[in-house]
């Protein structure tokens, strides 16, 4: 690709200059997606400069006491207090006043605390508003009680009030929360046919974003083609919506489609349109596309959020372009954007996968550096590249150290770990690690097993992997297909064909199918000379006639 493909910039490091003068001091694009290093130097540092926007440790570690649940709770708390105060005193405040502290404990999630609390308003004789009631309609819909939502519907009309778009949007929304769309659908066709309102862009935005959520991509653009037919202008939202749902459903040429026809209706895309179109070109590593999308989108002066550099590192970093989504990185906090605990991770992962080992602890490191604190996943990718590098003792090291952080392990590190093990020839010190799994109170899964199981078969230890086998089921954790073939290409390789034709016919019996790998081991059995008959007769049973 071209250095063109991107846009020039002005030889003056304080202006872009993408197909005109863009603005001063945004830094350029990095050379990412134009797939020539940013570096000159192939170990070049992964140290990155800190921005002077960058929040500090300690504020990182105030927003989390702030998302704490003791803290919530205490919220909770104080909107409690404010409330009952306000319901007490005498004047008592007006209704509206009520609403907007009930509408505080909304946020927070306390659906059945709301209604209980108006529900005391009623018993008390305070008369609700249409915005009370639509309150409450909501926290039924959120409770995933729609049925009680349309039982309100009918006080609105019983008190005399009129139902405004508010109130049939937030039903529409239960509806498809509960996965009916059909009926979401026919409450619209009921509302237009008996003119009980005029549904404004806020209705069919609440359809589409119900049929994009649903999976009925199809359903959202009848819809969008229904509004321009009766002349009902789309907004941004209505776009956005469908292209992204185009884009998860992997029909990018589509959504591009859908953006030419948006861009020629003159309605102006956001980073949130353009980010979707992004991460659907990533997906088929489209770059050229990429950098085109991302010059119109700076030339539109929309400028990428952190969702669109998380893609961007995350879809480098899987093509092995790590160089090049480090110097996204770079950019991101050249422009005041701070890189969050998903982008170090993806960035560590790609050098992981290059096995560059030294960079990944280097991006570890300064994640730790900035305030930022390691999650399991984190450490499930580094003691991963470790172990796929062969430097078991760092991995193991690294592996006792989570609980140093105040991490609780999972399957998923134990299942990384236990794989590394058996990789670098340590069988032994993998069985010791599997039987910690049940001092840690934790249930090994499908997955661990099959680890177990291949590690066992790989050092010829059959009896073991089968005594595994059964005691697996015993533990209530059913084989999968995997498992079996796993197994049973085990037992085969090792000369123990009888056992592994038995394991078959159990695993047939149970719907599961050999593999390629599994059927290919087979025929080399029948193709070798002086093979047991009876043995060669149960096997033919298992190769399909070509």
């Amino acid at each position: 690709m071209s250095s063109s493909s991107i846009g020039a910039a002005a030889s003056d490091a304080s202006v872009v200059t993408i197909g005109g003068t863009y603005r001063k001091v945004t830094p350029p694009l990095p050379s990412l997606l134009l797939l020539s290093p940013k570096f000159s130097s192939a170990n070049s540092s992964i140290t990155l400069k800190v921005s002077p926007n960058y929040s500090n440790p300690q504020a990182t570690k105030n927003q989390t006491q702030r998302n704490s649940p003791k803290s919530r709770s205490i919220v909770l708390q104080d909107a409690l207090f404010t409330f009952h105060r306000m319901f007490n005193s005498r004047p008592r405040h007006q209704i509206y006043a009520l609403t907007k502290v009930l509408g505080s404990i909304v946020k927070m999630g306390e659906y059945q605390t709301v209604l209980s609390l108006i529900q005391k308003m009623q018993r008390s004789g305070v008369e609700v508003d249409v915005y009370t009631i639509n309150m409450a309609i909501n926290c039924y819909c959120l409770l995933n009680r729609a049925d009680l939502g349309f039982a309100l519907l009918g006080s609105i009309f019983k008190r005399g009030f009129v139902p405004d778009e508010v109130t049939f949007n937030t039903l529409i929304k239960g509806l498809f929360s509960q996965g009916k769309s059909s009926e979401a659908n026919n409450l619209l066709i009921k509302l237009v046919r008996e003119n009980l309102i005029e549904p404004d862009v806020r209705t069919y935005r609440t359809l589409i974003k119900g049929h994009c959520k649903s999976g009925d991509t199809l359903a959202a653009i009848e819809l969008l083609s229904y509004m321009r037919k009766h002349n009902i202008e789309a907004d941004t939202l209505c776009y956005s919506m469908i292209i992204d749902s185009l884009c998860k459903d992997r029909m990018v040429g589509d959504a591009m489609s859908l953006f030419a026809e948006m861009i020629e209706k003159g309605i102006s895309p956001d980073v949130v349109t353009y980010t979707s179109l992004i991460q659907g070109l990533c997906n088929f590593g489209l770059w050229e596309e990429v950098s085109q999308l991302l010059r119109e989108m700076m030339k539109q002066k929309v400028s990428p959020n952190l969702r669109t550099f998380s893609i961007l590192v995350d879809a480098l970093c899987k093509e092995g372009m790590v160089r090049e989504a480090e110097g996204v990185v770079e950019f991101m906090i050249q422009i005041g954007e701070v890189p969050c605990l998903v982008i170090y991770t993806s960035l560590m992962n790609g050098y992981c996968l290059q096995g560059q080992m030294e960079n990944a602890r280097k991006v570890f490191d300064s994640m730790v550096n900035r305030g930022l604190e390691p999650d399991i996943i984190c450490y499930s990718i580094l003691i991963k590249g470790y172990c796929k590098n062969g430097r078991i003792d760092e991995a193991m090291h690294l592996f006792k150290e989570v609980p140093c952080k105040g991490l609780n392990y999972n399957v998923v590190i134990y299942n990384t770990m236990l794989q590394g093990l058996f990789e670098n020839g340590q069988c032994a010190a993998a069985r010791e690690l599997f039987d910690e799994v049940f001092s840690k109170g934790l249930q090994p899964n499908v997955p661990i097993y099959n680890v177990m199981i291949n590690g066992l078969c790989q050092e010829g230890l059959f009896d073991e992997a089968k005594e595994l086998l059964i005691s697996m089921e015993g533990c209530g954790c059913d084989p999968d297909a995997v498992t079996y073939n796993i197994i049973v290409q085990g037992f085969l390789k090792g000369s123990w064909c009888y056992e592994a034709l038995l394991l078959m016919e159990k695993m047939v019996e149970r719907g599961f199918s050999p593999d390629a790998s599994t059927i290919s081991i087979l025929e080399d059995i029948l193709a070798a000379k002086g093979q047991d008959s009876s043995l060669f007769d149960m096997i033919k049973n298992f190769v399909p006639k070509h």
